[in-house]
């Protein structure tokens, strides 16, 4: 989750894509994805909570919390991502928002990318 986190941070699209679980990777939109990590001042990661994960585990949980602010639109993503391993590495299967009623202004926009990495626009993805 981190090592996804700071990917966007740097503009690092490939360690994004290459992270995503392979089922679902060739629904990412690069450019999008590209276009919103460079359109975002990124302001931090709070790891929530954690479920499994660890070394014996191939499978995991990650509750977290990711601020930012996309063209000055301040966000604050906080959602369940489900991670698998996959030959010793993690990938990135899928996550929930989580409804905070004190951030529901802070989500992206309707037409904003979705914070995921799907490449989708919030609202046919998370914001569904």
């Amino acid at each position: 989750m981190r090592s996804r986190y700071a990917a966007y941070v740097r503009g690092a699209i490939d360690h994004v894509v290459e992270t995503h679980d392979p089922e679902t990777r060739a629904a990412v939109d690069r450019d999008a994805v590209t276009k919103w990590s460079r359109d975002t001042a990124w302001l931090g990661l709070e790891i929530v909570a954690t479920e499994r994960g660890g070394e014996l585990d191939d499978d995991g949980i990650v509750e977290f919390i990711a601020r930012g602010a996309t063209r000055g639109v301040p966000f604050a993503q906080h959602e369940r991502s489900r991670f698998r391993r996959i030959a010793g590495r993690w990938h990135y299967l899928d996550g929930k928002v989580i409804r905070d009623p004190v951030r529901v202004a802070a989500t992206p926009g309707r037409n904003d990318p979705c914070s995921c990495g799907s490449g989708m626009k919030y609202k046919r993805c998370h914001g569904a």
